[in-house]
Order: C-alpha cells, then structure tokens, then sequence
C-alpha cells in the first residue's frame, strides 16, 4: 500500500485507498478537466470535494500540495519512477495524465506541440477571459451598474476567442481534427460554463458559432464527460 503521510492534505482528506490517485477538486469548469480527462483514461481514482462555501481551498492542508490555493490538485502515488507526486494547475495536470497513459494526446511530435498550444490557449485566454466576463456579468453586475466597460471589455474578449475556435473547428470534429485530445477537453468545460454558471449564451451570441456549438455538443455527449461533469459530488 502507497505511503502518502508526507502529503499534509491527506490528513484532511485521508485516502480510502492510497494506491489510486487522489483528487481534489469541485465540479467548476476548471475541475471537471481532470475529472474528464480521469474518466477517459480509465484510470481508477478517488475525488474529495473541495467546497469553496467553507474556503477548503484556503485551508493549510490544502495550500500544502497547491500554494496557490486553487483547484483541481491531484496526488499518483504512482508518480514518475514510481514515486508518489503531487500536482496542481489543470493543465499541467492533463499533460501529466496523458504522457503518463499515452493517451489524449498525438505520439507524433510536432501534431502533439499543436495541442499543447490549444492547451495554452486555453489556459491564458479562454479561461481567464470567460471568468472576468462571467464575474463583470453576473456576480458583480451591481458594482458596475454604472460603468458598462468591465462587462463590455471581457464580453468583447470572450467572443474574440469563441471566434478563434469557431475558425479553427470549421471542418473538424475535433481541435485536432479526428483525433480528440486534452485541448478539447481543457476548453470545452469552459464554453459549457460561461453558459450554465454565468449565463451568458445570449449576450456572447453563441448562436453565431455553429462550429463551436456542434463541437461543445460532440464533447458534451461522451459518456466520460457526463459522468466527470459531476465529480466530485457536491455535498
């Protein structure tokens, strides 16, 4: 059985069995990532449930394995020469996953530096952008009531980038075109959330991204993505 005591956070959140990865997340659209990505993969994992209503991720325990106090954050006790490791960030998260299983992402070399940069993108732009918009939009709207330029700025900056992915995904199934890797799996929790968490679909006119929408749909469809979509269980 893996040893995990050198990891604070299970104190917290003990593993039930440490010889699986150990997930600590909240089904946001940043957490559903490694979820998905999990479900795919096949591989066997055991969520805990970082709430933010109590500022679990806040907590020591947590801030021990992420110092950024964010979610997902994972631990494989079956880490690189078989050592347990702790990772945080989504993206990084998902490459690890899929260079450790060869999977969800190209073997070629150069179609697999193309994915990481639609991870990329994602990471730098659709979700920071969706975020600030959907903050602007709908928690903050009456502290802008009378400044219409946050909700403007970042309304603007989302549907630049739903058309950048709408030039991209013309003619393909994928963002890699058959293949379907970590770059839509990254991306589309995203597109889906600034709709259901944000509401936004009418005021970023998704209807005027027909390529995106029949792909968020594809995505949405997968049998590991309705499943990841709600772990972990919120309480």
């Amino acid at each position: 059985m893996a040893d995990l005591s050198s990891f604070p956070i299970t104190k917290r959140w003990p593993a039930s069995n440490p010889d699986i990865i150990q997930l600590y997340s909240l089904p946001t659209p940043n957490g559903v990532k490694v979820s998905i990505a999990l479900e795919e993969l096949g591989l066997p994992y055991e969520p805990h449930l970082i709430s933010f209503g109590t500022n679990d991720q806040k907590s020591p325990e947590f801030v021990s394995l992420n110092p950024n106090g964010r979610i997902p954050a994972i631990i494989d006790p079956n880490g690189p020469d078989g050592k347990p490791i702790g990772l945080f960030e989504s993206g990084a998260i998902l490459v690890y996953l899929a260079e450790k299983t060869g999977k969800l992402i190209p073997s070629d070399a150069a179609r697999r530096y193309e994915t990481l940069e639609w991870v990329f993108f994602q990471m730098a732009g659709v979700g920071p952008m969706f975020g600030q918009f959907g903050h602007f939009f709908k928690f903050a709207a009456e502290k802008v009531a009378n400044n219409s330029y946050p909700v403007e700025r970042y309304r603007d900056e989302a549907k630049r980038l739903l058309g950048v992915l709408e030039s991209r995904l013309q003619g393909r199934e994928w963002i890699m075109g058959d293949e379907y890797t970590i770059a839509d799996i990254t991306t589309f929790p995203w597109v889906r959330g600034v709709d259901v968490f944000y509401g936004g679909r009418e005021v970023l006119e998704f209807e005027s991204f027909p390529s995106v929408m029949a792909w968020l749909d594809r995505a949405l469809a997968r049998p590991a993505s309705q499943r990841g979509l709600s772990i972990p269980k919120r309480d």
